[in-house]
């Protein structure tokens, strides 16, 4: 069995920035040997897209398991999509465990339109500060991921997790975000129950992100950044049941798995 295969930086303005994603159109139907294939890439995320009459089916893995929703590997299918698939295209529906996912060739950027995540406010302030070394304002617990808004912008870029600590905590992942003064809000994940301790850049996180922010700047658009190691910026809109995360993307490599 031969499958191609692209690795995009996506959220980039250049190669070796942005978040890393594996994306393979084909066939392929065995979830085992995606977790396989997802493990020895060891990126954050691998996408699967499998097209049937005209439908885009679009399945994630981490290294260690499959998840429900993921930003920036779907933008990274968008770009293959659009640059390597369907040329004349400039936009894709994906099918996936979150429902329907639109990316958007702009030109200048992809935009993502998603689902907006549903978030309470919830008492969990001891325990993220156990784990981070630092008092969050506030807490929240979303669908996927638990939130923690932090005073200032310096706290958030220095911050330390100690993720023998931060696998403890309710939710797939700990989203940490504050104002700041070059972006709207910047932010950081980290999700090491997936085998991911800090995600460069992650989409999904701004469905709970757009929405919060929104309210709180009182802006619909907004202009923020996951400021990782690597980086990335994002272009969002608040909508009223959606959210709309544009970024850019750039091709790493393009190659072909065998398996024999």
């Amino acid at each position: 069995m031969k499958l191609d295969i692209y690795y995009v930086d996506a959220f980039a303005e250049s190669v070796f920035s942005g978040n890393p994603a594996a994306v393979i159109f084909s066939d392929l139907n065995d979830e085992t040997i995606m977790q396989k294939i997802a493990a020895e890439n060891n990126l954050s995320e691998t996408a699967f897209i499998k097209q049937n009459k005209g439908t885009n089916h679009i399945k994630w893995f981490s290294p260690t398991t499959e998840v429900n929703l993921c930003g920036h590997a779907t933008l990274a299918s968008g770009y293959v999509y659009f640059n390597f698939i369907n040329q004349n295209e400039k936009k894709i529906t994906f099918s996936s465990a979150s429902g329907d996912l639109v990316v958007e060739n702009k030109d200048m950027f992809l935009e993502l339109d998603f689902p907006k995540d549903r978030y309470s406010e919830v008492d969990y302030i001891n325990q993220v500060e156990d784990s981070i070394g630092v008092k969050p304002i506030k807490t929240y617990l979303g669908e996927i991921n638990l939130f923690a808004e932090i005073e200032n912008e310096d706290d958030v870029k220095n911050i330390k997790p100690d993720f023998d600590k931060l696998i403890n905590l309710e939710g797939q992942g700990l989203i940490i975000s504050s104002k700041s003064q070059q972006f709207d809000f910047v932010s950081r994940y980290f999700c090491p129950k997936y085998g991911i301790n800090e995600d460069p850049v992650t989409g999904s996180a701004h469905t709970t992100l757009i929405p919060y922010w929104a309210d709180k700047l009182n802006k619909s658009s907004m202009t923020a950044k996951q400021i990782s190691k690597r980086g990335g910026i994002l272009y969002c809109t608040n909508l009223d049941d959606r959210v709309l995360i544009g970024g850019k993307a750039v091709l790493y490599m393009k190659g072909e798995i065998e398996i024999t």
